[in-house]
């Protein structure tokens, strides 16, 4: 049994020492988790490709492509299909976690490629506007929400490739 005091107030808990080891494992067990860890490593380095390629194109530093969506290579796509991958090869291609992490992410590349590159477009059309329109003087709507199917493939195949090499390691 192990003594904690929380606070420094006197008061004191009974953990033992296995819920205390368990507690541990449990935050580092992220850390290990093959599936979360490529998601994760597949979201950032997507958009690190877009901040220096947005750099090297108009010499320019634009923080905001860090978290932006939209853009080359589909960021949504590296996540959704490092996570379906790092599933599959942690768990197995076969199971219900696999077909969840599958559907999920064919829902999130369908949608990046219909709706929200369509909601883009639009948002492109409405920003050219005439000044004398009552809309012309409106929010700024985002133009670049949306991906081209080769910006989704593109996403899908880091995503897939992050997922393999973490595996590796």
């Amino acid at each position: 049994m192990v003594r904690a005091d929380l606070g420094g107030m006197g008061s004191t808990v009974g953990l033992n020492e296995e819920s205390t080891a368990a507690a541990a494992t449990g935050i580092w067990a992220l850390f290990t988790n093959l599936a979360l860890m490529s998601a994760f490593l597949g979201f950032a380095i997507a958009q690190a490709i877009k901040f220096f390629t947005v750099w090297y194109k108009e010499n320019r530093w634009d923080p905001k492509q860090l978290i932006g969506s939209g853009g080359m290579p589909s960021s949504h796509s590296a996540t959704v299909t490092a996570l379906a991958v790092g599933v599959g090869l942690q768990e197995g291609f076969g199971g219900p976690h696999f077909a969840t992490a599958l559907v999920l992410a064919s829902v999130v590349m369908y949608d990046a490629t219909g709706v929200r590159l369509h909601a883009g477009r639009q948002a492109e059309i409405l920003c050219e506007l005439p000044a004398e329109h009552p809309l012309a003087e409106s929010i700024p709507l985002r133009e670049l929400l949306g991906h081209t199917p080769t910006q989704v493939a593109a996403g899908a195949i880091l995503g897939s490739v992050t997922a393999m090499l973490i595996s590796l390691i």
